[in-house]
């Protein structure tokens, strides 16, 4: 089966059915999207249309992702910008995130739908309105009409996030807000070595922080790839896994980083594994920070990303062209 990939100062501060869910407590409160092992959502008849966003956020002034009004979040400024932008209630904007990244955790592929109950001509003229509602370090990427059966969260098959290391005795200031700084040489042979052994379907347990939500998480996921990139001082660790636990990513990337320093051997990883116990994780290595992971892209399978009958394209964004000089020649 195909897959496809998803992936400061604001006005914003001082004929169809579609299948729809019910997310009332869908938006938890976790980063690295945790998959809970729960039921299909409960799907109802609402009236309307569905649409897709890809939407990418500089993390560093907000609280995650989740909905909440003090600190702001991502969820909560979007919805406002979709409140004036659409005219309609929050409740009926049914807004649902894929990814629910922490606080300080940046986006570049964030995946999100929301319900109108009326169709578009053109997205064009709403993708400029919502991004000129937005604050400059959050923008809507890219707008479309999505089929009934689509869901951002319950649809992904695979996200991918990248976690970067500035490692150099001196940090680049121009990095400071998106990547980790480890003055320590790292030795990224071993980093290699030992993210092999993250690898496969494994029960995660020593890797996930205690969850906020009340939901208990299946701690079996399956990483497809963990690559550790050199591209010169940056170090870029990209990892794709069908789902995370809270905090994984960081937790992963944080045990790396001890390995990297050759304070422990590479084959640590699977005896933690093995132990299925945050507090044997915890004698190693804490949570790496936050500002150094981003959420790239979410893939689904292509059959949730083709566009329904009867709507607009999908939206870009809108280019401008200037047809000739209005200026006088001297």
């Amino acid at each position: 089966m195909g897959y496809g990939v998803a992936g400061l100062a604001s006005p914003l501060y001082p004929n169809g059915y579609l299948s729809s869910t019910n997310n009332q407590n869908v938006n938890g409160s976790c980063l690295e999207d945790p998959n809970y092992t729960i039921k299909l959502p409960i799907v109802d008849d609402v009236p309307g249309f569905k649409w897709r966003l890809v939407i990418a956020y500089d993390g560093t002034r907000y609280s995650g992702w989740q909905f909440q009004t003090s600190p702001p979040t991502i969820q909560c400024i979007v919805e406002k910008a979709l409140i004036r932008g659409t005219k309609l209630e929050r409740k009926d904007l049914h807004l649902v995130g894929a990814s629910r990244t922490d606080t300080g955790v940046h986006a570049w592929g964030q995946v999100a739908h929301f319900v109108t109950p009326f169709n578009y001509d053109s997205l064009e003229s709403i993708h400029a309105a919502l991004n000129g509602l937005l604050p400059s370090d959050i923008r809507i990427r890219e707008i479309s009409p999505a089929v009934p059966e689509f869901h951002a969260r319950f649809s992904a098959k695979s996200k991918v996030y990248h976690y970067k290391i500035y490692n150099d005795a001196v940090m680049d200031p121009f990095q400071c807000h998106y990547a980790h700084h480890s003055i320590y040489k790292l030795n990224t042979s071993v980093m290699r070595e030992a993210a092999k052994h993250y690898i496969g379907k494994h029960d995660f347990s020593a890797f996930a922080n205690a969850s906020r939500n009340n939901r208990v998480p299946d701690p079996v996921k399956t990483i497809f790839r963990f690559d550790v990139i050199e591209m010169g001082a940056l170090l870029q660790l990209e990892i794709e896994g069908s789902g995370f636990l809270y905090r994984q990513v960081r937790n992963m990337v944080a045990l790396l980083l001890q390995i990297g320093k050759e304070a422990i051997p590479p084959d640590i990883v699977p005896k933690i594994l093995a132990t299925r116990d945050r507090k044997e994780l915890a004698k190693y290595a804490l949570s790496a920070p936050p500002h150094g992971l981003c959420l790239v892209s979410i893939k689904y399978n292509k059959e949730h990303l083709r566009l329904p009958a009867g709507c607009p394209t999908t939206s870009f964004g809108r280019t401008h062209t200037v047809s000739k000089c209005k200026l006088p020649f001297y």
